[in-house]
């Protein structure tokens, strides 16, 4: 089953130690931060992941954009991040495709209206655990293919092996 996760990006940014410290010294660096995140933590789970930011004091329509399989998404003028959060969880369960749907945002209230509409909700906090453990799994997964030697012998009988050595001393 499909499984979508919906990130109120600014939210996070606020919550996670890393990113609000990022962000005293740039805003951009802490959205760049957390989308790479994210690409990671998309990768290793399979998961479809929305972040939503808020634009609503800059002008012009919806804005939305896909970075590494990531889609980003920027309010409307006059929309919050949470309105547009909410308007989506709504079109998806409308949409009556099996899928489990998350929302991941510290802002309880956002979690109670989206859990009304269907969706899961993950916490700020929650969140950085899957994303640290994700981190994690490709870490290792990464050491894995370097430790490992890709040779031919590797992949080799014994017997076949032992053929070649004695070519190989003839």
């Amino acid at each position: 089953m499909r499984e979508v996760l919906i990130v109120d990006g600014y939210n996070i940014i606020g919550d996670w130690p890393e990113l609000r410290q990022l962000k005293a010294q740039s805003l951009e660096a802490a959205r760049d931060q957390l989308l790479e995140d994210l690409k990671e933590y998309k990768a290793i789970t399979g998961r479809d992941v929305i972040v939503v930011f808020d634009a609503h004091l800059s002008r012009g329509g919806q804005s939305e954009e896909t970075v590494g399989g990531v889609r980003l998404l920027y309010t409307k003028e006059l929309e919050t991040a949470d309105e547009l959060i909410e308007r989506l969880v709504y079109e998806f369960e409308r949409e009556k495709v099996r899928r489990h749907l998350f929302v991941a945002t510290s802002d309880y209230v956002e979690q109670q209206v989206t859990f009304g509409g269907g969706a899961l909700r993950i916490s700020a906090r929650e969140l950085r655990i899957d994303v640290r453990a994700a981190k994690k799994e490709i870490q290792e997964r990464v050491d894995n293919l370097t430790t490992r030697s890709n040779r031919l012998g590797n992949h080799l009988t014994p017997e076949v092996r032992e053929m070649f050595e004695k070519w190989r001393r003839k």
